[in-house]
């Protein structure tokens, strides 16, 4: 029996596993009769002796040392008993998350992660989303006969029940839960928005009443307020066809953007019955614009009608593919498919909105589970059957559309503004109004969305999409036939044109393409064309061994590029033809239907297949015949860049293809965007150039915004922090390591984050570099007691991989660019950043294109500023921050200081005098 938590005491008749955990250098394992040790982690399969299983926090981790006995993961059990709620994963953070009292050291924490056992497995007999009865028909699943789940039999005996490892499983009939979900329904059309503006007034009181929302008498700093005002302007009314108000606003960390842009957002939402789409680039500032808008609507229901969160269909899980997941479970050759079926069935019945990548979905749960068995749950192929789909009424995905069709304010990302701006119709109902939050990202994301990729691997996607699984495998793919079989049903045009689709589509690469091609073996003209196109590559890049893809310019073109290139061409095109003429069929379909002989949600599905074969035929295929034409008649488009590549990834080629960029993606993204666009704020803390000639900075903010094609006149506006940076921070610029030698790199991290204590972050340029220092440096950190986390590193995600390092102070966390932007660590967590060198771009065929457009030297310098920017804003994320950053490169050139805050000590020494700095600044 354990009694450490009051009121949650649970009698067992099984055995009370030990718990044990891990510190950077040694295990601390408790037994149940109270009895403590320690051993270091290279002995610590010593503890394995006389005991049958151990209770422990994240399991990954324990396996890495070849720990291998039974582990029953305290996270596996809270996302059973607690789905869909989010806990850091460690101990501590359970037991703040179960309220318990925090653990001071590593012996409270082995009593913490029991205690956490007898309060779930208490908690789990008030379950609010299913009755005793289900819950044990999903542990007896997860238990597979006494083979799989550990944690079953606790279950059972929490529940009063005895498990029994023989009982059959019934997996069709008893474990359909998703028939108990709600459905959606349909809603009338909204009806058009007014055009009444916001003055200035209007913002501010609405931004009074959200700041007094959750914390009572706190009014707006004045530089807040001007922030709002000056977002109010692009709701004014627009006087004349395609004018579109534009407001650039930069504001430092620390003014309160948030909600400066949501209060006149939602003011001019609430007074015209419209809608608002706020977009962002990462997870986290999505999650945090989620949490403000709790104080814009305190009332839950109210909030889930007026606030909307859309991402694209990827991210969501489809209900299809997780019945087919509980089904094939049963006879799964991994045991732990069963326990990942039953996970994400708890997870299922409790999510708010089915978003794989939300903040109800923990990031250390795909990493339990595998991706496999979580994140590819979601419609990732490109497979959705629409209304055909026994599950669409119920479906998360087409819920987000139509919640967010009828909302007030819809948080969206990047990505998904610019696809549903460039694929909409004529005649298509978008928003009117956009505020673009982390503007400095918009140039990238729209570089990324309209580009084009002819690889083997995009080839071999298409291919899967059109005729599904091959080679006699099953699984839960479905080709095209599969899912638009009931719609052309005796119509043999439409059957043969889908017969002539599957023929061609067998040209693109099939299963072992990577084998056949380094075997000088391929099959079929595509891998033919890119077998050709690496021969090219290979034979002029200088480095074949480079760790970096390799890349090379598409002219001059070698003969034998072009001979595959024009076979590839008349394929594409013979593709293309019934792919189309399959999308008019469908569309004639609907258009023939005068009397309304058709269901909603068959023309619905009629409407979303054609849309999709459209897209393929018109965006995806006929920008690949336009590569290869050009390819073929040897022009030289001013407006784009061109290259073949290999690429690679941690050194290992993947994929090979051709690939073009827009010189500026600005263009095709404005020209998206205007169309329905009647106002735009682009925000950020960090738009200006900081390194530009002209007195303001904004020239190259307004290029990389759009805003020079979207609007005449856009206005801009700089709000500084309040921060009191010279006080609390200094930059130090170590002159004496050379950032070649990896050993003395290494060191420098090492003897800086001990001068810090830890608490420090470690920015890398290259997954090369981060993974060298990480080798050296984890072991000496580990005997003073600093935990060291990498990205790429640890097999965890990177979201996760930050709430740990948040978590526990004393601990350092190495990292790229996902960790340097985006990334809110406030308090003692954070307070010293190492940066290896100078974050110059790489010199790519891309970069050298759009070098040359925007002023060569002036243009790296203005990359490379605005990377330090976003590094060093990590840093002081309240008044109470005090941070030290460091850069090991002692080439930054003194005009890059200005990407520093103004009147920051900038110091310039050896490795000796900077850990002597950081020990005396952060004592």
């Amino acid at each position: 029996m354990i009694d450490s938590a009051e009121n949650h005491a649970v009698s067992y008749d099984l055995i009370t596993p030990s718990s044990v955990v891990l510190r950077a250098n040694h295990a601390t394992c408790l037994d149940p009769t109270g009895e403590v040790e320690q051993v270091p982690l290279e002995d610590i399969r010593r503890l394995m002796k006389g005991r049958s299983g151990f209770l422990c926090c994240y399991a990954p981790r324990y396996y890495k040392l070849n720990f291998n006995a039974q582990l029953l993961d305290i996270l596996e059990l809270y996302a059973f008993v607690h789905p869909a709620q989010f806990c850091v994963p460690t101990p501590s953070g359970i037991a703040r998350a179960l309220g318990l009292s925090a653990p001071g050291d590593e012996e409270e924490e082995a009593m913490a992660l029991l205690e956490a056992m007898d309060v779930l497995l208490s908690d789990i007999r008030q379950d609010p989303y299913k009755s005793s009865e289900d819950i044990l028909l999903i542990a007896k699943m997860m238990g597979r006969n006494g083979k799989g789940w550990s944690w079953t039999p606790y279950i059972y005996q929490a529940l009063g029940q005895i498990y029994n490892p023989s009982e059959p499983i019934e997996h069709k009939r008893g474990l359909q839960l998703w028939r108990d979900l709600p459905e959606w329904n349909e809603e009338a059309p909204q009806p058009p928005e007014s055009h009444h503006g916001i003055s200035g007034e209007e913002a501010t009181a609405q931004l009074d009443k959200l700041l007094q929302q959750k914390t009572k008498d706190i009014e707006a700093r004045p530089v807040q307020k001007e922030y709002a005002q000056h977002i109010a302007q692009v709701f004014d009314p627009v006087a004349e066809e395609d004018q579109t108000h534009m407001v650039l606003a930069e504001a430092g960390t620390g003014v309160g953007k948030t909600l400066g842009y949501l209060a006149p957002a939602s003011a001019w939402a609430e007074k015209n019955q419209g809608t608002v789409w706020l977009s962002t680039y990462t997870k986290n500032l999505q999650r945090q614009i989620d949490q403000e808008l709790e104080r814009l609507y305190p009332d839950p229901q109210v909030r889930k009608v007026n606030a909307a969160i859309r991402k694209g269909r990827e991210n969501y899980l489809c209900l299809l593919n997780l019945e087919e997941s509980v089904s094939a479970s049963s006879t799964a050759y991994d045991l732990r498919e069963s326990v990942a079926a039953g996970l994400m069935l708890r997870w299922m019945l409790a999510t708010p909105d089915g978003d794989l990548t939300g903040a109800s979905f923990p990031g250390w749960l795909a990493s339990i589970l595998g991706f496999q068995n979580s994140g590819s749950l979601a419609d990732r192929r490109g497979e959705c059957i629409y209304a055909a789909c026994d599950h669409y009424h119920r479906c998360f995905v087409e819920k987000s559309i139509r919640k967010a069709e009828h909302a007030r304010i819809v948080v969206a990302n990047h990505a998904l503004v610019m696809m549903q701006t460039a694929l909409a119709q004529a005649g298509e109902k978008l928003p009117s109004r956009y505020v673009f939050d982390e503007g400095h990202h918009i140039y990238d994301a729209a570089d990324s969305a309209f580009s084009v990729h002819l690889t083997a691997i995009e080839c071999k996607e298409l291919r899967r999409w059109i005729l599904g699984p091959e080679g006699g495998k099953t699984n839960r793919m479905r080709g095209l036939h599969k899912r638009i079989e009931d719609m052309i049903d005796g119509d043999k045009d439409a059957q043969t044109a889908l017969q002539t689709l599957q023929h061609f589509a067998r040209a693109f690469p099939a299963m072992g393409w990577t084998k056949r091609l380094v075997n000088n073996e391929p099959s079929g003209v595509f891998e033919q064309f890119f077998k050709s196109v690496m021969t090219q590559v290979y034979a002029r890049v200088p480095d074949k061994n480079s760790p970096y893809s390799l890349e090379t310019d598409v002219m001059p073109i070698t003969d034998n590029v072009k001979h595959h290139a024009g076979e590839c061409l008349e394929v594409l095109r013979s593709i293309q033809r019934p792919m189309i003429r399959l999308s008019q069929i469908l569309r004639k379909r609907l258009e023939d239907d005068t009397e309304g002989m058709l269901g909603t949600d068959e023309r619905r599905r009629l409407d979303s297949m054609s849309a999709s074969l459209e897209r393929r035929a018109y965006t995806v295929l006929a920008s690949w015949v336009a590569l290869l034409q050009v390819m073929i008649d040897g022009d030289t488009a001013s407006d784009f860049a061109q290259w073949m590549e290999v690429t690679k990834i941690d050194g290992r080629a993947i994929d090979i293809g051709v690939h073009r960029h827009w010189l500026d993606p600005m263009v095709p993204f404005a020209a998206s965007l205007k169309p329905h666009a009647q106002g735009v704020v682009v925000t950020s803390a960090t738009l200006r150039d900081p390194t530009e000639d002209d007195s303001d900075g904004w020239e190259h903010a307004k290029e990389r915004s759009a805003a020079s094609y979207l609007s005449d006149s856009p206005l801009t506006f700089q709000a500084n922090s309040p921060f009191a940076y010279p006080e609390n921070s200094k930059v130090i610029l170590v002159n004496d390591i050379p950032k070649q030698d990896m050993a003395q790199m290494a060191n420098a991290y090492s003897s800086l984050f001990q001068a810090s204590g830890g608490s420090a972050l470690g920015l890398f340029t290259a997954i090369q570099r981060l993974n060298e220092v990480y080798k050296r440096i984890s072991k000496p950190l580990s005997e003073h007691d600093i935990s060291l986390y990498a990205q790429h590193m640890d097999d965890i995600d990177v979201g996760t991989l930050v709430d740990i390092f948040r978590d526990e102070e004393t601990s350092c966390l190495l990292g790229t660019d996902a960790i340097r932007d985006g990334v809110d660590i406030p308090g003692s967590s954070l307070r010293l950043i190492v940066f290896d060198r100078v974050p110059w771009p790489r010199p790519t065929i891309l970069h050298r294109a759009r070098r040359s457009l925007y002023g060569r030297k002036a243009y790296d310098d203005m990359i490379t500023a605005q990377k330090l920017r976003q590094a060093f804003g990590r840093l002081i994320r309240t008044n109470q921050d005090k941070g030290v950053f460091v850069m090991l490169d002692p080439m930054l050139p003194s005009r890059l200081h200005a990407a520093f805050p103004e009147n920051v000590e900038i110091i310039k020494c050896g490795l000796n005098e900077a850990t002597q700095h950081v020990r005396e600044f952060l004592s």
